[in-house]
């Protein structure tokens, strides 16, 4: 089996109207694609670049959010999400609108979190107050209407060998 990329992410949300305005307003990413379910809900496609899209369903009767679980519940301090969970979508972008697209968002009224770029990197900390040699990725972080965590993701390196450094890690089993 090959795949050629993703043709999309298919996530839900609250409130269609709200989503379709920050997707295509804040973002400017082209609404495509509007599907009416049978079950009374919708499915929307917007064009993410690069063939990509990112797609919401809105069901009157979904379950609520659940922060923590489902989703991440508070970037950075609480950035971990539950096994199974999506935990955030990072969206490709050249590094040097980086700047300008993280003012863009606090322009719209968009918390970024934390405002600032962030770099990455493979100090004990993972990131760094500067951007250098060993920086990997370059991202602004925000959430959506609905509490979804997105990126804005530049890769400043090409990847080889020497970048796969660790081993992956086991669950421990315990034995009942």
């Amino acid at each position: 089996m090959r795949t050629t990329g993703i043709n999309h992410l298919a996530l839900v949300c609250r409130d269609m109207e709200e989503t379709v305005k920050f997707y295509t307003e804040v973002l400017g990413m082209p609404l495509y694609k509007t599907v009416a379910l049978p079950d009374g809900g919708q499915h929307f496609f917007f064009d993410c670049g690069g063939g990509d899209s990112v797609a919401f369903f809105w069901w009157p009767d979904a379950p609520p959010a659940a922060p923590g679980i489902a989703s991440v519940k508070s970037f950075p301090e609480e950035a971990k999400s539950a096994i199974g969970s999506m935990n955030h979508v990072a969206f490709n972008v050249p590094e040097e609108k980086l700047d300008e697209y993280r003012q863009r968002l606090v322009d719209a009224g968009v918390k970024v979190l934390p405002n600032m770029v962030v770099n990455h990197d493979d100090s004990p900390m993972g990131v760094s107050a500067e951007n250098h040699p060993g920086v990997f990725f370059r991202s602004v972080y925000f959430t959506d209407p609905n509490g979804i965590m997105l990126e804005l993701a530049a890769t400043t390196k090409t990847f080889g060998p020497g970048d796969i450094r660790h081993q992956p890690a086991r669950a421990v089993r315990v034995e009942a």
